[in-house]
């Protein structure tokens, strides 16, 4: 089970070193050598949060779509949810590719929405694409259950399936780090305000993505990618 995906030659786990991590579960792998440098309880099953809308995206973005959409989201929902959004209206036309935008830099569920929407017909049919292709790269630790990373039973997976989700993306679509090195931006000529939910593009050297998140059971989970 250990290790599919990536060389696990030279692990160093939390009983070789201390990092003094608050966090439960970590993952810290060499994307050049595809080599796992660290890890602790990195393939036990967690709640994602929004690192969910990662895979959201690599789905979005292989069955992108052309010409405009026309915005249809339960917005009451998601705001009694507690969710974060992009702040589109509802009947206004977007483009696909600020679907994408509104997905990644504030991490709006609402844009997430919209591209299972489009893309499948239905979250359901979407989150059935994200299912097949956790299956497609190895992820065998997860299940999703919906495209934003809501808390909800049986949506899990693991910092290590997080990972191999990560480099799928990094590899296939290297420009997406375009969007995430972004702190402050705008969509809907400037009538809604995008701020980076990763605080760390503006505070560490390096940094280049790719995705924070946070709910009351998953509480802060953090998805990076550093050029050292």
């Amino acid at each position: 089970h250990h290790g599919y995906g990536f060389k696990t030659n030279h692990v160093l786990t939390a009983s070789d070193v201390d990092l003094n991590l608050v966090s439960d579960y970590a993952l810290l792998v060499n994307l050049t050598t595809n080599e796992v440098i660290y890890e602790k309880n990195a393939y036990q099953r967690t709640y994602p949060a929004s690192l969910t809308k990662m895979m959201t995206v690599l789905v979005g973005i292989e069955h992108r779509l052309d010409g405009p959409i026309t915005i249809d989201i339960d917005y009451n929902t998601l705001a009694e949810e507690g969710a974060a959004i992009a702040g589109f209206v509802n009947g206004e036309s977007v483009s696909y590719d600020d679907l994408l935008y509104g997905t990644m830099l504030p991490s709006g569920a609402d844009a997430a929405l919209m591209i299972a929407k489009v893309v499948a017909g239905s979250e359901e049919g979407f989150v059935a694409l994200m299912n097949e292709k956790a299956q497609e790269l190895g992820m065998k630790d997860t299940s999703f259950k919906n495209c934003h990373g809501l808390d909800e039973d049986g949506h899990l997976t693991s910092a290590h399936d997080i990972a191999l989700m990560s480099k799928e993306l990094l590899t296939k679509h290297p420009d997406i780090t375009k969007y995430t090195t972004i702190w402050m931006d705008s969509l809907r000529d400037g009538k809604s305000q995008l701020v980076n939910t990763n605080k760390l593009i503006r505070n560490y050297k390096g940094i280049t993505g790719l995705k924070t998140g946070s709910t009351s059971l998953a509480l802060y989970n953090l998805l990076s990618l550093i050029h050292i």
